[in-house]
């Protein structure tokens, strides 16, 4: 019987052919074999710049330069930027190229417009059908579509060496051809860097309007031409800066000669110098009342208005009926309305009118209509009323209050004695005898003589053990210098080391007291006035210096 297996033509055959040759492929690949070839690389500029050890593509004798193999983590464009090292730096800066490209296209690859294996000779860059994001660029060119000559544009049209620069002059040869004496005349106004104004939308084209910026083009504005204010246009800066105020163009036509000032625009408007008005209330002297009547001259004299004076007396000094009894600020009791009818706000003074004072009369303050100088102490107008004598002195406020003379109240803290403890508990008299307040002693012995039982060993200080809250108990602070809390636990009385007074003192109250043990202990140590123990033993202890 004829048998009917194909030998090598199984399924199972055809499939281990097929690995086979995958395996021979791939060992191939990955080892940069060059048994495959797809045509041969790019070999222009040789010997200029380097990158990756190469000056041309040609150079590169493996795949795997260029090529990763399937299985492993990398693409072609990271092969791409391990040699081009600027390119890889531009791909994180939005502002450049290809930073820009990846913003824009992220799915662009680096040989979506840089093919090869194409010849030695052939270009690096070819866009083929790839749209160039030109509008990312910053120049649009949906008004760049057809050339002069209804041809389209190319890129070399404007990047005649590089695709990276801008030939400047590309817009001005064209655009002669369009419309020379305009192209010209527009060029000696603004330059030939035409990129710093227009972007091909264009943001400074035939609908530019000059409405969009702070500086508003109205009335005679409208009609001048650019470079008159913008003196530098070819230069951006200069056209971004230009100088907004009245003066910096119309100083050269100031009739004034500079006594206005240099805001023109506080009489005079954008649609002409003349008619001219000046609005006083824009000065810092308003004109009301009988004032906006006056004429202009009765104040700005032989055509002087910058300096004038503002102060009412300047003009209205031979109006004064009070021949400057009242000072010069007219303003204190008249209003520009009218000069009778005055009434003075005496708030205004440096003697504010309160309580009993606002219902006096005028002239109980002001004898003989003398109002300058008027003296503004209590005691120049109250002396008659000081049922005292002049004992609490002079100053009636310390006690006293506008509203009215009873209920006085004084704050003994306002004196140099504040009251504390059981003396703010005393009645005055207790200190103030026969009614007598200025010129009493602050001295503690001025009221409470040394007891007896001190023996007048402890002098006139009695702040140094008492305190104003009692007399007892009483402590003596800081001045013992000998510890106080020597023998006995600390709580030594005071007669056992002053039996007989204060001033003297002996330790023999409590220490050995045998005249001749201690004359002999204190002369083997060569001391020979052993009588003054504290002198050698200040602070108690045996063995002091």
């Amino acid at each position: 019987m004829q048998s009917s297996r194909l030998g090598c033509f199984t399924s199972t055959g055809l499939f281990a052919a097929l690995i086979t040759t995958l395996a021979i492929v791939g060992i191939a690949f990955a080892s940069g074999s060059q048994m495959f070839t797809a045509g041969p690389l790019n070999n222009v500029n040789e010997g200029t710049d380097v990158y990756g050890n190469v000056s041309t593509h040609a150079q590169i004798t493996e795949c795997k330069g260029c090529h990763a193999a399937p299985w492993e983590g990398e693409t072609m464009a990271d092969r791409c930027v391990k040699c081009h090292t600027d390119i890889a730096a531009q791909m994180f800066n939005v502002a450049e190229l290809h930073g820009t490209l990846m913003d824009k296209s992220p799915n662009l690859a680096c040989r979506d417009c840089h093919p090869e294996h194409r010849g030695p000779s052939a270009p690096l860059t070819d866009l083929k059908n790839n749209v160039f994001p030109h509008d990312a660029m910053g120049f649009s060119l949906n008004g760049h579509q057809q050339k002069v000559t209804r041809e389209a544009f190319t890129c070399q049209d404007c990047h005649p060496d590089d695709v990276t620069n801008f030939a400047s002059d590309s817009c001005d040869s064209c655009h002669r051809q369009m419309d020379i004496v305009f192209t010209q005349a527009h060029v000696l106004s603004f330059g030939t860097d035409c990129l710093a104004c227009h972007d091909g939308v264009d943001r400074f084209g035939d609908d530019f309007s000059h409405n969009s910026f702070a500086f508003k083009l109205s009335g005679e504005h409208a009609n001048v031409t650019c470079s008159r204010c913008h003196l530098d246009a070819h230069n951006l800066t200069a056209l971004q800066t230009a100088p907004q105020d009245c003066y910096s163009c119309h100083y050269s036509n100031d009739a004034h000669q500079g006594k206005f000032g240099q805001d023109c625009a506080v009489c005079h408007t954008a649609g002409g110098w003349k008619p001219a008005s000046f609005d006083h209330n824009l000065s810092a002297f308003k004109l009301e009342g009988e004032h906006g009547e006056v004429a202009c001259d009765q104040c700005h004299q032989n055509g002087v208005y910058q300096g004038t004076p503002t102060d009412c007396y300047s003009c209205h000094s031979g109006d004064d009926e009070h021949n400057g009894q009242y000072g010069q600020d007219c303003a204190a009791c008249h209003t520009p309305s009218d000069w009778d009818n005055a009434s003075i706000d005496h708030d205004r003074f440096a003697f504010k009118l309160e309580g009993a004072h606002v219902q006096v009369r005028c002239e109980e303050c002001h004898v003989n209509n003398v109002f300058d100088g008027t003296p503004s102490d209590c005691y120049s107008c109250h002396q008659k009323d000081d049922e005292h004598n002049g004992q609490f002195g002079t100053d009636c406020s310390a006690c006293h209050a506008a509203s009215s003379w009873e209920g006085a109240v004084f704050d003994h803290n306002l004196s140099n004695f504040p009251l504390t403890g059981a003396h703010v508990n005393l009645a005055c008299e207790r200190c103030h005898t026969n009614g007598q307040f200025a010129g009493l002693g602050t001295s503690c012995v001025s009221c409470h003589a040394e007891p007896a039982e001190h023996l007048g060993q402890f002098g006139t200080e009695c702040a140094v053990c008492h305190s104003t809250t009692a007399w007892t108990p009483a402590e003596f602070n800081g001045q013992h210098t000998f510890p106080l809390n020597h023998g006995e636990g600390g709580n030594v009385s005071c007669v056992t080391c002053h039996p007989v007074n204060y001033a003297t003192y002996t330790c023999y109250g409590c220490h050995e007291h045998t005249e001749s043990n201690i004359r002999g202990e204190h002369l083997e140590e060569g001391i020979s006035d052993f009588q003054n123990c504290v002198k050698c033993h200040a602070d108690g202890r045996e063995h002091d210096d």
